[in-house]
């Protein structure tokens, strides 16, 4: 809704980049049955996280002090380490605010809400589909606006004494 983005929003999402679903093992596909069986592997260890967490504190220090955290803590054992190795952090961080969301919550919430949001930290796979929704958000905004200033000169033409005579 335009006038939930009418003044702008500032959303950082910080994405750990070199582990979980992209590069765990095993990862394959193999022959069952009369079928196919596929398997990908999220892996994380600690100190991954623990380098992209302070990464995402120092930013929010200089910004409106809010980390998120996105994950799937609900199903993914992943996402209970990072929810643990976070917290541990946050403690280091006590004027910066720490909140929890699902990432298919956080997907909706970056749509209706973006101005909710200062930093979002995020795991590689969440990360990913997260930044590109608020690329595409920011592109959508830019055209919604180029969009007004057309129409806006197009009225103008429109109410002009040559178009009406008067």
């Amino acid at each position: 809704r335009a006038d939930r983005v009418a003044g702008g929003f500032d959303v950082l999402v910080v994405r750990e980049l070199t582990g979980g679903l992209y590069f765990g093992q095993p990862k394959e596909t193999v022959k069952k049955g009369t079928g196919e069986r596929a398997v990908d592997t999220m892996v994380y260890e600690t100190h991954e996280i623990e380098r992209v967490t302070e990464v995402a504190f120092r930013a929010a220090a200089g910004r409106k002090k809010r980390v998120t955290l996105v994950d799937k803590a609900n199903v993914l054992e992943s996402s209970l380490l990072w929810r643990k190795t976070v917290k541990a952090i946050a403690a280091q961080h006590p004027g910066i605010t720490l909140d929890f969301i699902y990432v298919d919550n956080a997907a909706m919430q970056l749509v209706r809400d973006p101005g909710r949001f200062d930093v979002l930290l995020c795991e590689n796979l969440f990360g990913d589909i997260l930044s590109d929704e608020a690329d595409l958000m920011v592109a959508n905004l830019q055209l919604l606006l180029e969009l007004r200033f057309v129409l806006d000169k197009l009225l103008n033409i429109l109410e002009s004494p040559i178009v009406t005579g008067k």
